[in-house]
């Protein structure tokens, strides 16, 4: 087995350091002992923007992503969106474009210099909480579910007073996809007590259907 390379560690505000591997031709993102990332497994990621873009009703649609990750969730929104969309990518951590832009440049194929993408440095919480109406859509990877795995400041994404937070930033009819590594019931519950119309869907974490079996929620503002 060829040997995982350590190519590079990055410093995450308040949480955990990141480090980035390399193995042959894959890249893997891992926090501690977590694996958070694998380019080898996008297909959870793909879905995440794949099935809210087809949740939504408007032509043009203003989309808010929450982690750029590897970029698997943007690439497959560009792919879907027309020339007049509009995507904002929040990215907490400067080094995890740096990675984009240097050692994955082959994976990101150029898709943050697209003329519809605005990349923002900030934590995405904080642009929920400054945004009224704002999105048509808001897709949150930036754990491996509703906890503050990466930080612990992200736990008030998944809060109540997180919650109501995105549903103020969206537009009516608006979606709030979140994806986990694994269902959570009383997650579910408090989306639904926070007044949003709750779908859960088991997406598989690879493209060809195989793989760990993942979850995202689509919870849309009535």
């Amino acid at each position: 087995m060829v040997p995982r390379e350590l190519i590079d560690t990055a410093e995450v505000p308040g949480g955990d350091p990141l480090r980035l591997f390399r193995r042959g031709d894959d890249f893997m993102i891992v926090l501690d002992r977590n694996e958070l990332m694998n380019s080898r497994m996008s297909g959870s990621e793909e879905a995440l923007a794949e099935m809210t873009i087809d949740r939504l009703r408007v032509q043009a649609p203003h989309l808010l992503i929450g982690g750029y990750g590897m970029g698997f969730t943007l690439r497959a929104a560009l792919k879907r969106l027309d020339r007049d969309a509009r995507v904002s990518v929040a990215e907490l951590v400067p080094k995890i474009i740096d990675w984009a832009k240097g050692p994955m440049a082959a994976l990101t194929a150029a898709c943050l210099d697209d003329h519809r993408v605005e990349l923002v440095i900030e934590d995405v919480g904080a642009m929920i909480r400054h945004a009224r109406g704002g999105y048509d859509a808001i897709l949150l990877d930036v754990d491996n579910g509703p906890d503050g795995l990466t930080r612990p400041g992200n736990d008030g994404l998944y809060s109540m007073r997180g919650l109501a937070a995105a549903r103020s930033a969206l537009r009516t009819g608006g979606v709030l996809a979140i994806w986990s590594a694994a269902p959570d019931a009383r997650f579910a519950a408090r989306l639904r007590d926070a007044d949003f119309a709750v779908e859960e869907v088991g997406v598989k974490a690879r493209s060809n259907g195989k793989g760990p079996r993942h979850v995202i929620w689509f919870a849309t503002r009535r």
